[in-house]
C-alpha cells in the first residue's frame, strides 16, 4: 500500500513544526503539505487530495470545523484529526464524523496511536476494495455486514436505504429487516455496486431501483420517496441532478 499523504492546518508555525516531526517518525504516512489557513487547506487538499488532514479548531476567517465540513464533502473517507487548545468545539467536530479530537497540550505518543488506528483503517478499505472488485468480477451482489451478533450477508437487490444514525449505520431491507452496523457509510460504499446505489446524500445511500417519487425540500435539498418503507432520504441537488439522469437512463 502506498504511504498516506497528510496535510497539517495550523496557524501557529510552532505547531505545525511539532505535527510535522511526530508525522515524519511514523511509518506509513507521509507529509504532502502545511497550510496557515482554512481557506488554504482547502485548496490543497483539492489539489493534492490527502487521505490524513490534522486541522486546529480556531484560524482566522475560516474555522476548522467549517473547513472540515468541506473537507468532508470533497472526500468523505479523508480522516480528519482536530489538534486545539480547546476541548469545548468536541461536539462539532464529531458531528462532521471527525476521527479524532487532540487537546492541546497532547501527548506524543496518542497522535502516534492515532496514526496507528487510521492506517490500520486504510489497510482494511484497500481489503476491502480488492474484495469487491473480485465479487463484481464474479457477477454476485451480495453484501457482507458486521455487527454486534455477528455477520449477516445481505441481498443487495434487497436493500431499500443506508443511513447513518446518530454514530451507526442502519441498513434498511425491502423484507422490513433492519440492521444496524458501526462501518460507516463509506466504508459500505465501497463494497456496493455503483450501477444499482447512490450516494444521495452524506447521511443517506440508495437503491435507485427502490425511488419511486422525488420532490424539492428546501432550496437545495430534495427528499426521495422509496419502496418497502415509510422512511424517506434526503437528496443534495447536485447529486439529485445525478439521480435524475441515472433513473432515466442516461447514465
Amino acid at each position: 500500500m502506498e504511504l498516506l499523504k497528510v496535510l497539517i492546518a495550523d496557524d501557529d508555525e510552532g505547531m505545525r513544526l511539532v505535527m510535522r516531526r511526530i508525522v515524519d517518525k511514523v511509518d506509513g504516512f507521509e507529509l504532502c503539505a502545511e497550510a496557515s489557513s482554512g481557506e488554504e487547506a482547502l485548496e490543497i487538499f483539492e489539489r493534492e487530495r490527502p487521505q490524513v488532514v490534522f486541522l486546529d479548531v480556531e484560524m482566522s476567517s475560516m474555522s476548522g470545523v467549517d473547513c472540515a465540513r468541506e473537507i468532508a464533502d470533497m472526500d468523505p473517507r479523508a480522516f480528519i484529526i482536530f489538534a486545539t487548545a480547546h476541548d469545548h468545539y468536541m461536539k462539532e467536530a464529531f458531528e462532521v464524523y471527525a476521527f479524532d479530537y487532540l487537546v492541546k497540550p497532547f501527548n506524543i505518543e496518542r497522535v502516534r496511536e492515532t496514526l496507528g488506528k487510521i492506517l490500520g483503517q486504510a489497510v482494511q478499505r484497500s481489503a476491502s476494495a480488492l474484495r469487491k472488485q473480485a465479487v463484481e468480477a464474479r457477477g454476485v451482489r451480495k453484501l457482507l455486514v458486521r455487527h454486534k451478533d455477528g455477520v449477516s450477508l445481505l441481498d443487495a437487490n434487497d436493500i431499500v436505504l443506508i443511513q447513518r444514525e446518530e454514530r451507526s449505520t442502519v441498513i434498511i431491507t425491502a423484507s422490513g429487516g433492519k440492521i444496524t452496523t458501526s462501518e460507516t457509510l463509506s466504508e459500505i460504499q465501497e463494497r456496493l455496486d455503483k450501477s444499482l446505489f447512490l450516494r444521495s446524500h452524506k447521511s443517506y445511500i440508495v437503491n435507485l431501483s427502490m425511488v419511486y417519487e422525488i420532490y424539492p425540500y428546501g432550496r437545495w435539498t430534495y427528499i426521495a420517496k422509496l419502496k418497502n418503507t415509510s422512511l424517506d432520504a434526503l437528496v443534495t441537488h447536485d447529486k439529485f441532478d445525478e439521480m435524475e439522469k441515472r433513473l432515466s437512463g442516461t447514465v
